[in-house]
Formats: C-alpha cells, sequence, structure tokens
C-alpha cells in the first residue's frame, strides 16, 4: 500500500517544469529592477539619488511587511476552483507587468513629479509582487504534499531562477548595447529600457499562465489535502509579535542579521556598479552586461564547490571561506580602479572580468548555504519546542533582508548626492569618480567584513543537526506505532 501512495503522489515531470519556469519571468523582472533602476533613475531621468534611494527604500520596507500579510490571507483564502493560491496568482501577473511597464515609461519632469511617479508605481509593483511570490512559493506544498517530491520541485524552482537572473544582461546586451548618457539621455535611451519592459512583462504573463494552468489540475486532486488551518484570535498580531523573540535565539540572530548584512554589500555593487564600471571605467552596457553574465556564471558553477566544502569544513566555515573569498575579489577589483588609467581599455576589462569571476564564484555561497543553515536553526528549535514554525521564522528572515535592504538604498542615494553625481555630464570629475569608488569598495567592504564577524559566532555544528533529527524520527515513528496499536 505504501507504494501504491508513493506513485500516487508522485509529481510527473511536467508539473515540476510548469511550476519552475513560473519563476523565470518573474526573477528576469525583479533582477532588472535591482541591476538597472538606480542607474536608470540617476543617468538617465536625472533623479537625485536621495529621492531614487527613499522610494526603493520605501517599497523595500512595504515589500519586507507585506511578505507576511499575503502569507496570512492565502493560508486563510476559501478553497475554490482555483484552490487557496492561484487567484492570487493570476491577479498578480497582469498587475506586475502593467505596473513594471509604468515604472520604465515614467516622464521626465520636475523632481517630485517624478520621485511620486517612481514611489507609487514601486509600492503598486511590490504588492503585485508579494501576492505572485508568497502564494508561489506556498504552491510548492499543494501540489507536492511529499517530503522527497519537495526537494525535486525546489531545484526546479532554482534552476530557472537563475536563468531568469542572467535574462536581463542578455536583453541589455542585444537591446541596447550603449547608451546615451547626458541631457538628452531620456530620449536616447528610456526606449531600450521600455522595450526590455515589455519583454519582461510578456515573459511573466506567458510563464505565469503555464505555471498556474499547469498547476491547477494537480491543485484540484489535492484542494482537500490535510487538513484546514485553525483560525486563531489575533494570529497575525502574534506573528509580528513574534519577531522580536527570535533574537534572543543566538544562532538565529547570527543567520539573519550576517544574511541581510551581507546582502548590503550586493546591493553596493549591483546598484552603484553601474554607475562605476559607466562613468569611471568608461565601459560600454554591452561590456558591463557581459561583467553581470560572468558574475552570475561564477555563482552557477560555485555550488558544487561549496556544498563539498560545507561536508568537510562545516556549513559556517564554508560560508565564511565565500564571504573571505569575494572580499578578496572586491580587494583585486579596487586595484584594477586605482590603476585604470595606465593600463589599455581590453586589459582592464579582461582583469576586471576575471575578478568579477571571482566576486561571483563567493557570492554562489549565498544562494545556498544561508538557506541550509536556515533549516538546521528550525530543526533544533522543533527538537526543542516539539513546534515546527518554519513558515514563521522565514516571514523574519524576509522581514530582516528587505528592511536592511531599504536602508541601504536610501543611505546610497544620500551618498550619490553628496558625492555631487550630475547626470547631465557625460563625462565624471575625478572627485566624483572617486566618490563612486569609494561608495562601492568601501561599502562592499564594510558590511562583508561585518558579516563575517557575525557568523563567526554562529554555534550550530553537523552533530548537534544529525542527533536532533535523528530523535525526531525516532519520535515521529514511534507516534506511528501508537496510531496504529491503537
Amino acid at each position: 500500500m505504501k507504494k501504491i501512495k508513493s506513485k500516487k503522489n508522485a509529481l510527473p515531470f511536467r508539473n515540476k517544469l510548469f511550476y519552475g519556469i513560473g519563476g523565470l519571468g518573474y526573477n528576469a523582472l525583479s533582477q532588472t529592477i535591482g541591476s538597472f533602476l538606480m542607474f536608470f533613475c540617476t543617468s538617465i531621468m536625472g533623479l537625485s539619488g536621495t529621492l531614487v534611494g527613499l522610494a526603493i527604500g520605501i517599497a523595500s520596507l512595504w515589500d519586507g511587511i507585506s511578505d507576511p500579510l499575503v502569507g496570512h490571507l492565502s493560508d486563510r483564502a476559501k478553497v475554490g476552483y482555483f484552490g487557496k493560491r492561484l487567484k492570487f496568482m493570476i491577479f498578480a501577473i497582469f498587475c506586475i507587468a502593467f505596473c513594471n511597464l509604468a515604472l520604465w515609461s515614467m516622464p521626465k519632469t520636475s523632481q517630485f513629479g517624478m520621485f511620486a511617479w517612481l514611489l507609487i508605481f514601486l509600492l503598486l509593483l511590490e504588492t503585485a509582487n508579494t501576492f505572485w511570490s508568497t502564494p508561489f512559493s506556498a504552491l510548492a506544498l499543494d501540489i507536492a504534499p511529499d517530503y522527497n517530491e519537495q526537494s525535486k520541485i525546489q531545484s526546479y524552482k532554482t534552476l530557472f531562477n537563475v536563468i531568469g537572473m542572467i535574462v536581463p544582461s542578455l536583453l541589455v546586451f542585444w537591446i541596447m548595447p550603449s547608451v546615451t548618457l547626458g541631457n538628452d539621455a531620456a530620449d536616447a535611451s528610456q526606449g531600450g529600457f521600455i522595450k526590455i519592459a515589455l519583454l519582461n512583462g510578456l515573459m511573466m504573463i506567458v510563464f505565469g499562465l503555464i505555471a498556474i494552468f499547469g498547476s491547477l489540475k494537480r491543485v484540484r486532486k489535492f484542494v482537500h489535502y490535510g487538513q484546514p488551518p485553525v483560525k486563531e484570535k489575533h494570529a497575525f498580531k502574534n506573528l509580528m509579535l513574534g519577531y522580536f523573540d527570535v533574537f534572543k535565539k543566538s544562532s538565529f540572530a547570527c543567520l539573519i542579521l550576517g544574511y541581510s548584512i551581507a546582502q548590503i554589500a550586493s546591493s553596493f555593487l549591483t546598484s552603484v556598479g553601474m554607475h562605476l564600471f559607466t562613468y569611471c571605467y568608461h565601459f560600454s552596457t554591452a561590456s558591463i552586461s557581459v561583467l553581470l553574465i560572468i558574475l552570475f556564471v561564477g555563482a552557477i558553477l560555485s555550488q558544487p564547490v561549496w556544498v563539498a566544502l560545507s561536508k568537510r569544513i562545516d556549513k559556517k566555515g564554508a560560508l565564511i571561506s565565500a564571504l573571505s573569498l569575494l572580499l578578496l575579489g572586491i580587494g583585486l577589483t579596487l586595484i584594477s580602479f586605482l590603476f585604470r588609467q595606465y593600463v589599455p581599455t581590453q586589459t582592464l576589462f579582461i582583469f576586471v572580468a576575471v575578478c568579477i569571476f571571482i566576486c561571483g564564484f563567493g557570492l554562489g555561497a549565498m544562494y545556498s548555504l544561508p538557506i541550509s543553515m536556515y533549516a538546521d536553526v528550525v530543526t533544533l528549535e522543533q527538537f526543542a519546542s516539539g513546534e515546527n514554525r518554519s513558515g514563521a521564522y522565514l516571514g523574519y528572515y524576509s522581514f530582516t533582508y528587505n528592511l536592511s535592504n531599504s536602508l541601504s538604498m536610501l543611505f546610497i542615494g544620500i551618498l550619490l548626492d553628496v558625492i555631487k553625481f550630475d547626470s547631465s555630464k557625460p563625462i565624471q570629475a575625478m572627485s566624483v569618480q572617486t566618490g563612486l569608488g569609494t561608495i562601492v569598495f568601501c561599502g562592499c567592504s564594510i558590511a562583508l567584513a561585518l558579516a563575517i564577524a557575525i557568523f563567526s559566532r554562529y554555534k550550530i555544528k553537523r552533530s548537534d543537526v544529525l542527533k536532533a533529527q535523528l530523535k525526531i524520527n525516532e519520535k515521529e515513528k514511534s507516534e506511528k506505532n501508537k496510531i496504529k496499536d491503537s
């Protein structure tokens, strides 16, 4: 009977493929915003860096708050024809496509007018994003109610997520290999970003619909799977109050703070990196796109290395090694920055490409090790309390990251104004170029050094987790045997 049940619940290949491909359009659209929006607003549209940072910061903070809100809503939604999740996702994909296109179609008016436009459509976009991403993540549990199938479906999701992150660089390379800077930049270059927004929106709709209708039959098959959620009084209020309690747990505090601060380094690198390579290295947009592709290729190729290293020196040691390698890559890039005027452009690009590959190789660990360490924290917490709070912890994890990201983006925007970056000038003064280098290299280095110091205080070891898992399995087996005997 067990074998028959396993075959019945096994998730077909097409369902895993349809689900995974749903993340491609979403990640392509999100990565475009993360890599190019700050540059677009400041260099192309001429909006103040402080205002851009403020708008992105507010939207990022709202994203962190809305995640548990929408998750709470979808958990308690009525089960209809589309189950609990798919109806939110259908609504979201069209809203995301529209808001994203509107975002890049910003009219060049007054500073206040452009700021209002940016803030309104970023808030609408982040809200729509949450209505997609949160139910989409929960959908995996609905269509794959088996432990082993969960691991398989997540691997498909990760694959298409990474492909989606590479797509924006390919689109920029193909559509706009060069960007016109200066007073006429909006007329000459905004059209290219609008074309990319149209393609991203189209991918969001097409791949989103494939994921939704490709999962519909499976959702309806398991529409009554499991018990309905218990509607606790003030459940969401208690969920948010519990956020402060988790910081009393040292390992979780180290993990969530270390990850959030390490991601600040990524914000400095991606948000100001476009400015740095455009105005200081004078690379073309096509060349910068190649560098971004190299960064992600390094991250992809590094995955088996960090998995193997984590088995030898544990996850904490592997993660600290990865961040140290990333710090080394930043340091080598700094050397290229200091001597950029004395090296031929082609030689400089090759050296920078090698540095970026090293950075990507170190950055790759951030895509896998922290979430794996998070699972270890949940396992030990479940062993200690007998309660699995993985969903709540993931919400706290996401909220803290978005909070740190919102503050860092605001800080980056202010710094661009402090160094007197002037978007009307295609060639910036040396003082501005030095300021851009200082923002990127100091920001990344300080954030990475702090993250390494915090992660070094993480105390969970492999042996602790294995013991806890063994005892949890024994307890579950004992409870099953009691049910059989009764």
